[in-house]
């Protein structure tokens, strides 16, 4: 897993794909909301849409704003609390 993205507000971690595990066969992605301490585990072909969308921001150069303003499209999604162990 790698950190590809820390800002106050999100985090986003990627996890590659893993030959022989079926939860990660095309890897995926864990998105956390750190204000309001949820998190979403996206896989799949959602995670090849966040891939393919998250290139093209990159593309445009984007400030912290806008990333974070891409990233609160999944708030909704987000129903998992964050638990520290």
């Amino acid at each position: 897993m790698q950190m590809i993205y820390n800002s106050p507000n999100y985090c986003v971690v990627e996890f590659p794909a893993l030959d022989g595990n079926v939860a990660l066969m095309d890897g995926g992605y864990e998105i956390v909301d750190k204000t309001n301490q949820r998190e979403i585990f996206i896989d799949g072909a959602l995670a090849a849409q966040f891939r393919e969308h998250v290139q093209r921001l990159i593309d445009e150069q984007p400030s912290v704003e806008e990333v974070d303003e891409f990233l609160g499209q999944f708030d909704s999604l987000m129903n998992q609390p964050v638990i520290l162990h």
